[in-house]
């Protein structure tokens, strides 16, 4: 009999797809876990089958983690001939929208766990690709209003030489413009990573006096690739703070956060992979389990019915943040509260207090429907 009622299961198969982390470094406090993402995964397939053990349905997740110069959209199509059609990506904005656009006449749905790319939210969006991880324009929105509800107006903007820092920096311009808020200066970082490429003591480099002067309140980093912006603080000539990508940050998910429940879902992850959770293995785990709340409630893993919940009005994901996550129809788009966070402590959450909006007050982060450049199909 029990053989019989596993065997009426309905299995639903999960591919992860992403590009295998490289090795660390000798020594790296901070290197990234060559396990980041598809462990946050693996945590909610645990806890979707947990429910499934009641709803009739199981999960099983096969990862496909390629070397570099290796193609995810092959691998993908291999997990497509199997016969998945649910999959979430940790990859780059160009092979991220070579996976959907591969994937979708297969029908099959991807789910963005890292990139942050405002474009894929734009005029490159998808019909099959939702977004779990915040856009930039989200993050530079949180940040902006903080700035704002605190009386610090007046920013110098200091950007890295990478493209993502670009992107980055042009988020916060538009966010700038948005809340009122005035770049005084805008200064390049132009030193390298920690000033090494002078080879003289970073506490006395020239580099880390450049903010001399200005009538600003705080400076912005644009610096992605964390290469000069942790060293930026308390180095200045004037006793200035450190926000954007260093800092303060403002971000989905920080090891710090224990507020709404969040201790319970951090211990959890600790036990299960034996560190801390990061952002990204955050936003695969809220990807996972919003597949499983659609499969759940549609009793089906058909793309289509998952696709139907998940961008209508009764798909509210619990994600331990004080209020539920939902899709934004225009260009789903993962609606979510954000964290600002130091190493040592949550300082609060974006939306500030006093932002109003007339749908959710989490659409006053990122491209809101008025501003969208997305034309799903």
């Amino acid at each position: 009999m029990e053989e019989a009622r596993a065997q009426e299961k309905l299995k639903i198969d999960i591919g992860y797809i992403a590009y295998a982390k490289p090795p660390p470094p000798l020594y790296d406090p901070e290197a990234v876990p060559r396990d980041e993402g598809v462990k946050g995964a693996a945590l909610a397939i645990s806890e979707n089958n947990t429910t499934g053990a009641f709803t009739g349905q199981s999960f099983e997740l096969t990862d496909a983690l390629v070397a570099p110069g290796e193609s995810p959209v092959e691998a993908a199509r291999k997990l497509a001939d199997k016969g998945l059609r649910l999959f979430i990506a940790d990859l780059p904005a160009a092979e991220l929208l070579q996976l959907a656009d591969a994937l979708r006449p297969s029908g099959a749905l991807v789910f963005n766990a890292s990139a942050p790319d405002d474009r894929l939210r734009g005029p490159d969006c998808r019909a099959n690709l939702f977004h779990i991880a915040p856009s930039r324009a989200m993050l530079t929105d949180g940040l902006a209003q903080f700035l704002l509800v605190r009386r610090w107006p007046r920013t110098l903007l200091v950007v890295g030489p990478g493209e993502a820092d670009a992107a980055y920096a042009a988020a916060f311009r538009a966010s700038a413009r948005k809340f009122g808020l005035k770049i005084v200066a805008e200064k390049p970082w132009t030193y390298g990573p920690l000033a090494r490429a002078r080879g003289d003591n970073i506490t006395e480099a020239e580099a880390l006096n450049f903010a001399r002067g200005g009538d600003y309140d705080v400076i912005v980093v644009a610096d992605e690739a964390a290469d000069f912006g942790d060293f930026i603080l308390y180095r200045t000539a004037d006793p200035k703070l450190v926000m954007g990508t260093q800092g303060l940050v403002t971000t989905s998910w920080s090891p710090v956060h224990i507020a709404w429940g969040a201790e319970q879902l951090q211990s959890r992850f600790q036990r299960f992979a034996g560190r801390v959770m990061r952002p990204v293995d955050y936003q695969a785990w809220m990807a996972a389990r919003a597949i499983g709340d659609a499969a759940q409630n549609q009793k089906s893993a058909d793309p289509a019915g998952v696709r139907a919940f998940l961008d209508g009005p009764d798909f509210n994901l619990a994600n331990y943040k004080g209020s539920p996550g939902s899709f934004r129809p225009w260009d789903q788009q993962l609606r979510q509260v954000l964290l600002y966070a130091q190493p040592k402590s949550i300082v609060g959450v974006a939306p500030q207090p006093g932002f109003l909006h007339q749908r959710s007050v989490l659409d006053t982060l990122g491209a809101d429907l008025p501003e969208t450049s997305c034309h799903l199909n």
